[in-house]
């Protein structure tokens, strides 16, 4: 990174929790903070060398701890905050680092700050969120609840009736009761926020994702110009005090987050008008679980090529690079709003799918259980989950099993009194089973990861090149770039069922040392070419045969 106080976002690979579901320290069916604190070795032996931890702050629940009633308070079900600050010295002692989760849009109906706000008699919070002159005045286009409290007016939601959209002002305010983005209510609820920010770093936290972070200002235009601005004036006085606190934004747009001052940006599971690059990869189906529909790349069946992805990716990548060339574009292999990509992609699917994901430039995002191939399961909504409640289950840290095992090693809690429920169904997959068994999709995640963190190639800022992609082809071959010039890796994907033959040309001929592979290696015919590039090397004509279903990574 261009802060030195940052280098440690080069290498970072990060493991998304999602507390409740993580593992139980305490038998009543939830998971807490002292239970990711007991599994931190698990976490590290992985791979991963830093954590993301879904909110943990208090709250009535009603959207699963995204509706925020104490900024500054972990929930009691989790633990203390004693708790959180111990798991933070902890993970420092291991070489870990820990992002907790910031919801700046909006807060819980049952906040201090909504409460005084929803007062009759005006006080000093009566603008920290957005309330039009009567109850029987609608903001229009936009949700909102009026009819709740003494305060004659109709307030805003951001999402579900009890989350009250919190004040950041509006880009072109045309009612009386719209305040302007900056003005001083609107820089009220930025330095709130700020505060909140402050609280967590001064007591160990690493940094923050932020949930929604491009939806502060309402009605701000596709260049987000006011919500930028906003977020400079939010990060101004952290940045100065915690120089090496590391922010990723929930926004999906790089080249406007990197704006903002975020140092990383995810690859978001969109699928709106059409699928993005995210979907193209992993999930381009309307189906969650059924694959005969499924276009996406890495399912065998498809008959996608890479192409529908690199132009999506591409412009991205550069566009984010051309603001911040530190700035990381991040791929997650799924996250706790995402359909997880198991049993709709068999095993060997997904090992070709970590095999990119894990050796793509920007710092990758590994969702807790992903790493086993847990599965995305229908099941009734919990804590305002719907959809995504079949993404949020327990941990499978052993096998099941009803008489001696019945919640998979999550809790010691009755199985009716977990949060979830467990996959009776478990297809052997466990952390325990998976640890012994040399093939499994654990062990060769921690083959990938371990080679990301030894080669300086496949860190996150390291310089990226598609070597070969065709449309009507299903292989894919792109190299990762040594900032030294020396170990430069070569990734070559073929997902389809059927053999490849592409004919390309590569700037580093001489050598080429296998470090991984799956489905067999390549069959290469090569010749040189007679000039050389602009270092004195001379590159190489390839005519290269892939295997189905196959990936080799090569150093080179």
């Amino acid at each position: 990174m261009s802060n030195e106080a940052k280098q440690w976002l080069e290498d970072a690979v990060f493991y998304e929790i999602y507390p409740q579901s993580f593992y139980d320290s305490n038998g009543d069916g939830i998971g807490d903070i002292p239970g990711i604190s007991v599994k931190l070795d698990y976490i590290r032996d992985l791979g991963c060398n830093a954590l993301w931890i879904n909110p943990c702050f208090d709250s009535p629940f009603k959207d699963a701890g995204y509706d925020i009633r104490d900024y500054t308070k972990v929930a009691p079900r989790y633990g203390t905050n004693k708790d959180l600050i111990d798991l933070f010295g902890q993970a420092h002692e291991k070489g870990m680092h820990v992002l907790l989760d910031l919801v700046p849009g909006h807060t819980s109906e049952e906040h201090p700050w909504f409460k005084a706000s929803s007062e009759a008699a005006r006080g000093s919070f009566s603008d920290r969120y957005i309330w039009t002159r009567s109850a029987f005045e609608a903001p229009q286009g936009q949700p909102f609840i009026a009819g709740e409290s003494e305060r004659d007016g109709a307030y805003v939601l951001n999402f579900f009736k009890c989350q009250p959209a919190l004040n950041y002002g509006y880009a072109h305010p045309d009612k009386p009761w719209q305040w302007m983005a900056g003005s001083e209510p609107a820089r009220r609820t930025e330095e709130a926020m700020s505060e909140v920010i402050r609280y967590w770093l001064s007591r160990g936290c690493d940094g923050f994702r932020v949930d929604m972070a491009d939806s502060l200002v309402k009605f701000d235009g596709d260049d987000k110009t006011y919500t930028i601005e906003a977020w400079k004036r939010i990060f101004a006085p952290i940045k100065k005090d915690f120089p090496a606190a590391a922010f990723v934004s929930e926004w999906g747009r790089p080249w406007l987050s990197f704006k903002a001052g975020f140092d990383m940006d995810f690859y978001l599971d969109w699928r709106w008008d059409k699928p993005n690059g995210y979907n193209r990869l992993l999930r381009n189906t309307d189906s969650t679980l059924v694959r005969e529909s499924d276009l996406s790349y890495f399912n065998a069946d498809s008959p996608s090529s890479p192409i529908d992805f690199l132009n999506d990716y591409l412009p991205q990548y550069t566009g984010g690079k051309q603001i911040n060339k530190d700035g990381s574009f991040s791929f997650i292999t799924c996250n706790h709003d995402t359909p997880r990509i198991a049993p709709r992609l068999r095993p060997e699917e997904i090992k070709l799918a970590y095999a990119m994901i894990f050796t793509m430039p920007g710092v990758p995002f590994l969702y807790y259980g992903d790493e086993l191939g847990l599965h995305y399961r229908n099941l009734p909504t919990k804590e305002g989950g719907y959809g995504r409640t079949g993404s949020r289950t327990p941990m499978q840290w052993t096998s099941y099993d009803p008489r001696t095992n019945p919640t998979c090693g999550f809790s010691q809690a009755d199985p009716q009194d977990l949060y979830l429920p467990v996959d009776e169904q478990d297809d052997g997959i466990s952390a325990a089973a998976e640890r012994d068994d040399p093939d499994s999709l654990l062990n060769f995640v921690r083959k990938l990861l371990a080679l990301r963190h030894r080669y300086p190639a496949l860190r996150s800022t390291s310089d990226w090149e598609v070597i070969n992609a065709e449309s009507g082809l299903r292989s894919l071959t792109y190299l990762r770039k040594d900032p030294e010039g020396q170990d430069d890796i070569s990734v070559c994907i073929n997902p389809g069922r059927k053999a490849e033959t592409v004919t390309f040309e590569f700037p580093r001929p001489r050598r080429h040392k296998l470090l991984l592979s799956i489905g067999g290696e390549p069959e290469v015919e090569s010749r040189p070419e007679e000039r050389t590039d602009g270092y004195g090397r001379r590159p190489s004509i390839f005519r290269v045969t892939f295997p189905p279903q196959s990936v080799c990574i090569h150093l080179v």
